[in-house]
C-alpha cells in the first residue's frame, strides 16, 4: 500500500507555509531536490540523543574508554564516529555521588548536536535559561524531578567558557 492510499488530514497552516518555501527554495536553485527530506532523515536516523547513548553505555562498558572520554571527549567520541560542525570541542563531565553537574549555556552555538541531535523546545524557554540554572542549579534540577543527594555539591561548568577554552 503506497501512502497516497492512506487518507491524511489537511494540512495545518504552518505545515503549508513550510511546503511553499521548500518548493520556491528549491526553484530557486537554492536547495538542491530532495535536500530538505535528507537533513530530516538525517536527523530522525542517525544524528540525536541515540548517539549520546551509545558514548554512555561504552563508557559503563569500558572502563578505558570512559577514562579516554573523560580526558578528551572529542577524541572518545570521535572512536564512536560522531563529531562534525558542534561536535568538534567537547567536554565530558561526571556525575559522581558527591558532585552533579548542570551543564547549560546561553547560546545554541555550543549545544553536542552530533551526540544530542537538534536542541530540545525547553532548552530555549525562559524557565531554563542559563542563569537561573547557573544560581540555583539545586533547585532548579528539583523543578525537573531530579534533586541532587543532600550530600551531594552542584556543579554548573559553563559550556561556553569551555568551548572557547
Amino acid at each position: 500500500m503506497s501512502n497516497s492510499d492512506h487518507h491524511t488530514a489537511p494540512m495545518s497552516p504552518v505545515e503549508q507555509r513550510v511546503a511553499a518555501l521548500e518548493a520556491l527554495l528549491t526553484e530557486r536553485g537554492l536547495v538542491p531536490e530532495g535536500f530538505i527530506e535528507e537533513i530530516t532523515r538525517r536527523y530522525e536516523t542517525e544524528i540525536g540523543p541515540m548517539n549520546g547513548a551509545k558514548v554512555v553505555a561504552r563508557a559503563w562498558a569500558d572502563p578505558e574508554y570512559k577514562l579516554r572520554l573523560l580526558a578528551d571527549g572529542t577524541a572518545a567520541i570521535a572512536e564512536l564516529g560522531f563529531g562534525g560542525p558542534e561536535g568538534d570541542h567537547l567536554v565530558v563531565v561526571e556525575n559522581t555521588a558527591a558532585v552533579h553537574n548542570v551543564i547549560v549555556c546561553t547560546l545554541c552555538s555550543c549545544y553536542p548536536w552530533p551526540v544530542l541531535g537538534l536542541p530540545p523546545a525547553w532548552y530555549k524557554d525562559p524557565p531554563y535559561w542559563p542563569r537561573w540554572a547557573a544560581r540555583c542549579p539545586r533547585r532548579w534540577r528539583s523543578g525537573y524531578g531530579t534533586p541532587p543527594p543532600r550530600s551531594a555539591t552542584s556543579s554548573c561548568p559553563s559550556a561556553r567558557r569551555a568551548r572557547r577554552a
